[in-house]
């Protein structure tokens, strides 16, 4: 047998299937195959697999295409230490409360989360009990009021209450350097024996989201207003307990039923009545009248968290005065 004998009889090389418009999505999910961590391997092969669908789905032109990484391009690029604009693509495509929502599944038994957004970029100083942070005293004077709880509404000391809220105008402090003062409307509380959490503050307001970005030019480009409707932030941990992220939102405010990035929740909805009472306004370091709200957060339990104390050293979880309701 001579050398072309030879060489006629080695068996063909098997390859591999080639690209086509018809089996794009099953020729690249392929090249994924080896993935050593079968949870990328996972997410990576359903990515391609549903991106494919919608690009023959829209169709899109060379152009369009070309438009639409400019478009993540900028979004990038505009996010900074205080703007996070691909957060906020995510909040108003719904997809930030998506994910929220399934992480999260309570079966009613604990407060609703939603989303963080986009402004929880700086550390909440630590305050004491019915501290008041409303730096800059402007706006509708507010006492708030809550209890942290587990899921059979047992008290839990030492739940940490991380707050933050934009001021009078819409605006949050990162967003105002040098007018408002640093860290204003933001607070870290840490609960007393009872659970429960005050603090002094202003009615939020409704406001809208940044539009000076890609997100702006997408929302005016498709007829969507930008306004969240009044709200209050809260972060609330506790040992042993799992975290949640969530709001408080203002009853009457507009766009209770239209924020731009979905977040509102029935359950999360809060009414702010007037109080009345000079006596009470005098014993709080309140204006009479003045606005209050109270809002229970109840905790669901995690096995695997620590029992390791939240409350920062050295300070007294229980000082200041319980507000009277």
């Amino acid at each position: 047998m001579n050398s072309n004998d030879r060489a006629d009889a080695v068996a063909p090389v098997a390859r591999a299937e080639l690209f086509t418009e018809e089996r794009s999505a099953e020729v690249v999910a392929a090249s994924f195959a080896g993935t050593p961590d079968p949870r990328l391997r996972q997410v990576m092969t359903s990515l391609v697999r549903h991106l494919h669908d919608f690009v023959k789905d829209v169709d899109p032109t060379e152009e369009e295409w070309a438009a639409a990484i400019a478009f993540l391009t900028a979004s990038g690029q505009k996010c900074d230490d205080v703007r996070q604009e691909l957060v906020l693509l995510s909040d108003v495509l719904g997809v930030s409360m998506l994910v929220e929502t399934i992480n999260h599944r309570s079966g009613g038994t604990s407060t609703e989360s939603t989303v963080l957004g986009p402004f929880h970029v700086v550390e909440s100083p630590p305050r004491e009990l019915g501290e008041d942070i409303a730096l800059d005293g402007k706006g509708d004077r507010c006492l708030v009021t809550g209890r942290v709880t587990g899921p059979e509404g047992d008290p839990l000391a030492g739940a940490q209450v991380d707050v933050w809220q934009a001021n009078e105008d819409g605006f949050y402090d990162v967003q105002q350097p040098g007018v408002q003062p640093e860290r204003n409307l933001r607070g870290l509380f840490v609960t007393g024996d009872d659970g429960e959490f005050w603090f002094r503050s202003i009615v939020p307001r409704h406001y809208p989201i940044p539009v000076d970005g890609p997100v702006g030019q997408l929302l005016q480009a498709t007829g969507r207003h930008p306004n969240r409707p009044a709200h209050m932030h809260f972060i609330v941990t506790a040992p042993g307990h799992r975290a949640v992220t969530t709001h408080l939102f203002v009853e009457d405010s507009p766009y209770i039923d239209s924020d731009a990035v979905f977040g509102v929740k029935d359950s999360l909805v809060r009414a702010f009545p007037t109080v009345d009472d000079p006596a009470r306004a005098k014993e709080l370091g309140l204006p009479n009248p003045f606005r209050s709200v109270h809002f229970d957060v109840r905790l669901l339990r995690d096995s695997s968290l620590s029992g390791r104390s939240v409350a920062p050293p050295g300070r007294d979880a229980r000082r200041g005065p319980r507000p009277r309701r």
